[in-house]
């Protein structure tokens, strides 16, 4: 049973363990989201990283823009992985984006794509095959509003279904949500003191509703407990890193 962790170090060292046990079992697609306040994909993607250290080049990691690749090339010195941008759609496009994938690629890692980015990470996973492809901390909330009709909306939909939650990671009002590959779906409740009680598990990810029933049950109430605890800490601990 995975526990919930204490800090943003421990949550991205569970979110490295469950991306290998994942990828062990023979998934291929993989979506890993620390959903935290204030969080920046950026510093949290350059800590998630050593959980491909052996790949060296052989791993390739993908910013929506050339802005973002630019900064990353220049902040992360200290490691060897290959850096390139999404941005090479419509009327800036220079280079087809199945040239992006070279035969030496062993793994492709998206840094919050966007709705906007869904194409061209798509033909990405396409031309990579059965090599390992991670959206890490995605922001496609928009994804059935952004694009053009009914038919764009299924692609981006369909698409995204190939991928298995790996690692999920979200506070709520009076719980946190986690799921930690291979366990399931857990729903952790904050007491009174501030430390938290696993009160419910899912195979599948909870909707809004079955949260509710999950927290009544525990609770015998419908109201919400003060944001605190795990969530203040980790909030704190954010701005103190200047993130």
């Amino acid at each position: 049973m995975a526990e919930l962790p204490k800090t943003l170090e421990e949550a991205i060292a569970q979110a490295q363990r469950a991306t290998q046990a994942a990828i062990a079992a023979g998934y291929t697609r993989l979506q890993v989201e620390l959903l935290l306040p204030e969080l920046k994909p950026m510093p949290a993607a350059f800590q998630y990283l050593p959980v491909f250290s052996d790949l060296g080049a052989d791993l390739k990691v993908f910013f929506s823009d050339a802005g973002a690749a630019a900064l990353a090339r220049r902040d992360w010195i200290e490691v060897s992985c290959q850096i390139g941008s999404l941005d090479v759609a419509g009327a800036r496009q220079t280079t087809p984006v199945e040239e992006l994938v070279a035969p030496e690629d062993k793994v492709f890692l998206f840094v919050a794509p966007s709705a906007v980015e869904i194409s061209p990470v798509e033909q990405v996973c396409n031309a990579a095959g059965e090599r390992p492809a991670i959206l890490f901390n995605p922001r496609l909330e928009d994804v059935g509003t952004v694009g053009i009709g009914f038919a764009a909306r299924k692609i981006r939909e369909r698409f995204l279904n190939t991928f298995e939650p790996c690692y999920y990671l979200r506070p709520l009002e009076q719980a946190v949500l986690l799921r930690c590959y291979p366990s399931p779906w857990q729903v952790w409740l904050e007491a009174a003191d501030g430390n938290y009680t696993l009160v419910g598990e899912e195979h599948l990810k909870p909707d809004a509703e079955k949260l509710d029933q999950i927290l009544i049950q525990a609770t015998g109430s419908r109201e919400g407990a003060k944001r605190g605890g795990f969530f203040a800490d980790l909030q704190r601990m954010l701005k103190a890193l200047g993130q």
